[in-house]
């Protein structure tokens, strides 16, 4: 099995409220995707922006945003995630995190903490589950933005090596992104990988980036700044399991 991960972040100045203009931004940024990329991660709800007018925009399975995910990763023969906003068969509407590979839909994982901040409590289902998918040999635990600030949700019980955040994070909070990011990655002897947007949404919320990729020991493997971009890493499983063997804190 493929024990090492090359992956893409993509942070993007999302279009408020426009599903076909976001899709045809990412698209044209996947352009220049590298030939032997594993892995592109997109920040949350890259559809529509963090809007809270959930049921005019959510979309089922047959919508244009999942389309597009399996489309893509078909033609890029890679895995591809990232959140929307999902109407489910029974009406309810879920912060949906699609794990979607060359082959189809493989899973979901539906956002568990809820911002109540800013009205997501009351417009969206909080999801029930926490998830773990597999990439080769990496086992890998997918959460969705305000999720980072909830360490016992993300407590390693030994059944992962990555993490991935998917984001509409604000500038205002950013040195919180930026510890945080680093923290659970340390915390939980694991990769963290974090897509977040650039640019300001339609309520005049400005973010700033700083998508990342932290190794095991809360190093940066790379920190993006607030320009809208494409930046890829490679994950070695190897390099985990002998710091977990040398340093087995848990």
């Amino acid at each position: 099995m493929k024990e090492n991960l090359k992956i893409c972040l993509v942070q993007a100045d999302l279009a408020w409220e426009d599903i076909d203009a976001n899709l045809r931004m990412l698209e044209g940024m996947l352009e220049a995707l590298e030939k032997d990329v594993d892995l592109v991660v997109l920040p949350e709800t890259f559809s529509t922006g963090f809007t809270m007018q959930a049921e005019k925009l959510a979309e089922g399975e047959q919508g244009r945003a999942l389309d597009w995910m399996e489309r893509l990763a078909k033609e890029k023969d890679c895995y591809l995630t990232g959140s929307i906003i999902f109407s489910d068969h029974d009406g309810a509407i879920y912060n949906r995190l699609p794990w979607v590979s060359p082959s189809g839909l493989e899973g979901f994982y539906d956002k568990r903490h809820l911002f109540r901040p800013g009205g997501e409590k009351d417009i969206f289902t909080q999801g029930s589950e926490r998830k773990i998918f597999t990439l080769g040999a990496f086992r890998i635990l997918p959460q969705i933005c305000y999720d980072l600030r909830f360490p016992v949700f993300s407590r390693n019980r030994g059944d992962y090596d990555l993490m991935i955040y998917v984001a509409n994070w604000p500038a205002t909070r950013q040195p919180v992104w930026n510890i945080l990011t680093r923290a659970r990655a340390m915390e939980n002897q694991s990769y963290l990988l974090g897509a977040n947007r650039v640019g300001t949404d339609g309520t005049g919320i400005p973010s700033n980036g700083g998508s990342c990729v932290i190794n095991p020991i809360g190093g940066e493997i790379l920190r993006m700044d607030e320009k809208p971009g494409l930046a890829t890493a490679v994950l070695e499983l190897e390099k985990l399991r002998e710091f977990r063997e040398k340093f087995p804190a848990w």
